[in-house]
């Protein structure tokens, strides 16, 4: 917090001292978290990052570890200090298991909105067989017939298969640890 106060102050000295609007921006790097890893682990042997020795990857930004916590307001009272900070470009992202009801996603919204939170996502996954089409929750194989499903999710603000990111977020996906205590 206290790292982000600082930069925030900066960047109104600046923009008072030359006229120009900047901004501090949560830069989604969803695709460069895998190469940027894999670089870092070369140059700096005893660097920590997330993923495996073969799929390593970056945390986005300042949001939580994939794993962190399964409570999304767990995850909700860790970022609420934080992104407010930002200019732009932040974002938190609720991955739930699988597509909620109405109600619950109402109560779910009003709840997150009450908070300081500047923008998030209700990302449930799900999974789309060829033969019946949409079907809730991560399924590699359709429960109906046992064809292979693509399993979407979201990466860089849109819903993507997941067999199509790179190696980096594909591991980050396995490792995601999705809400299941949202009430």
């Amino acid at each position: 917090l206290e790292v982000l106060e600082f930069m925030k102050d900066e960047i109104k000295k600046f923009q008072e001292e030359t006229g120009n609007i900047y901004n501090l921006e949560a830069t989604p790097a969803e695709s460069t978290s895998y190469r940027l890893a894999r670089i870092d682990k070369q140059k700096y042997n005893n660097i920590i990052t997330a993923g495996t020795e073969k799929y390593p990857y970056l945390t986005n930004s300042t949001h939580l570890n994939v794993d962190a916590t399964r409570d999304i307001f767990e995850a909700v009272e860790h970022q609420k200090a934080i992104q407010p900070l930002y200019t732009g470009g932040t974002i938190f992202h609720a991955f739930l298991p699988e597509a909620i009801d109405r109600e619950t996603c109402k109560k779910l919204v009003r709840k997150i909105a009450e908070t300081k939170l500047p923008y998030f996502s209700i990302t449930p996954t799900f999974s789309v067989c060829r033969n019946h089409g949409y079907v809730k929750g991560e399924f590699p194989k359709c429960p109906e017939c046992e064809e292979e499903t693509e399993v979407y999710s979201r990466i860089v603000g849109y819903l993507r298969p997941v067999s199509t990111w790179n190696d980096g977020k594909q591991q980050e996906f396995k490792e995601r640890t999705t809400y299941s205590k949202i009430g």
